[in-house]
C-alpha cells in the first residue's frame, strides 16, 4: 500500500482515513468495533472522529475499539463545537479547547492524540491564543501534531504565518468537503495545500451517497439515510435535484468502467492534487469492505474527464459548504 506523508509531518498515513461518525450512535457497538479492526486489519492506520460526534459516543466506542492496539493507528478528533450550557463550552479559546482535550483523552482511553483538529473556524478569538493552547497540548505530551476542519483558504494560511512568525504549532493538514459534487476547494484550499505542504483529508467523498448511488432519480429518499430521518437538515439539504441527476450520470460512469459507483467516487477523490487520505464513514461492516478495494486503486485519464464532464473543476452543484458560514456562493 501507497502510505503517503501526512501533509510536512514525518508520519506516514493509509491513502484512505476510517471516519468514526457513525459509531457510539447509528452503528451498533459490536458492529463499529468490528469495522474498526477489519479496517486495520487491512492496512487503514489513520482514523478520525469528533468529540461531539454521537455526545462522546464516538470516541468513547474508539476507545474500547483501539485497546491492545492504539500503537497502531494515527488517531484523530477534533474540538470547537459546544459541549455544555455554559458561555465558554464552545469555541477555539484556550480554556474550551484545553478542557475539551482532557474529555477528549478520558473518552479514548489514550494518552495522547496523534491529530488534534479545530473543527471549526472561531472568527472572533485571536489565532495566537489558539494555537498558543495547542502548543501547550503539545509540550505536555498530550498532542502530537494539529489541523484544522472546514476552515477558509485564508485562515488556514493566517494560522501558518502565525505559526512561523512566534514559533507556535503549524497546521499540518486541512479537512475540508470535497467530492465531484462540490469541487470549490480547488480554486484556493488546494493550490494553497501544494504551496505550503498542507495535508487535505476531505470528508464526504461520496457526496453523503449521492454519488455511491444512494439516491436513484424518480425514487423516495431510503429509510434509513440521513437525508430521511432527518429532514430539514443539513443533510437533507445535500440531497437535491442537480445532485441526483449528476450522480446518475456518474452512476452510468460507473457501470461503463465496471466499478461500483462508490468505488469509484472515492478512487477520484483519493488521487486528486493535495488530497492525503479521503475519510470514509461506514455506517456497516458491508460498507466498509466494499470500499477496501480503492486502497490499491488508480484512475486513467479518460475516466477522470469522464469525471470533469459532470461537474468540471472548481464548480459545485450542491453545497457540501452548508455548515460554513463563511461560504457565500450559491449553489442551486
Amino acid at each position: 500500500m501507497d502510505y503517503r506523508l501526512l501533509g510536512r509531518s514525518g508520519v506516514r498515513v493509509s491513502p484512505l482515513c476510517l471516519g468514526a461518525m457513525n459509531f457510539g450512535g447509528p452503528t451498533p457497538d459490536e458492529e463499529a468495533i468490528r469495522i474498526v479492526h477489519a479496517a486495520l486489519d487491512a492496512g487503514i492506520n489513520f482514523v478520525d472522529t469528533a468529540n461531539i460526534y454521537n455526545d462522546g459516543g464516538s470516541e468513547a466506542l474508539l476507545g474500547k475499539a483501539l485497546a491492545g492496539r492504539r500503537d497502531q493507528v494515527v488517531l484523530a478528533t477534533k474540538v470547537h463545537y459546544r459541549t455544555g450550557p455554559g458561555p465558554n463550552d464552545a469555541g477555539n479559546s484556550r480554556l474550551h479547547i484545553l478542557r475539551a482535550c482532557d474529555d477528549s483523552l478520558r473518552r479514548l482511553k489514550t494518552d495522547w492524540i496523534d491529530l488534534y483538529q479545530l473543527h471549526r473556524p472561531s472568527p472572533e478569538i485571536p489565532i495566537e491564543e489558539t494555537l498558543g493552547a495547542l502548543g501547550d497540548l503539545v509540550r505536555a505530551g498530550k498532542v502530537r501534531y494539529v489541523g484544522c476542519s472546514t476552515h477558509p483558504a485564508w485562515m488556514v494560511m493566517e494560522a501558518i504565518a502565525a505559526a512561523e512568525r512566534s514559533g507556535l504549532p503549524r497546521m499540518v493538514t486541512e479537512q475540508p468537503p470535497y467530492n465531484l459534487l462540490d469541487r470549490r476547494i480547488e480554486n484556493e484550499l488546494v493550490p494553497l495545500a501544494l504551496r505550503h505542504g498542507l495535508g487535505l483529508i476531505p470528508w464526504a467523498p461520496l457526496a453523503q451517497g449521492v454519488l455511491a448511488g444512494r439516491y436513484p432519480a424518480g425514487t423516495t429518499l431510503p429509510d434509513d439515510s440521513r437525508a430521511a430521518r432527518q429532514p430539514g437538515s443539513i443533510y437533507a439539504d445535500r440531497v437535491t435535484a442537480r445532485g441526483i441527476e449528476a450522480g446518475a450520470k456518474f452512476s452510468a460512469l460507473a457501470a461503463e468502467r465496471g466499478l461500483p459507483p462508490g468505488q469509484l467516487a472515492l478512487a477520484w477523490c483519493k488521487d486528486q492534487p493535495g488530497v492525503t487520505a479521503p475519510i470514509v464513514g461506514p455506517r456497516t461492516l458491508a460498507q466498509l469492505e466494499s470500499l477496501l478495494p480503492v486502497l490499491e486503486m488508480t484512475l486513467d485519464a479518460d475516466t477522470r474527464a469522464a469525471c470533469d464532464a459532470i461537474n468540471p473543476p472548481g464548480s459545485a452543484v450542491v453545497n457540501f459548504h452548508n455548515t460554513a458560514p463563511w461560504m457565500k456562493t450559491v449553489v442551486g
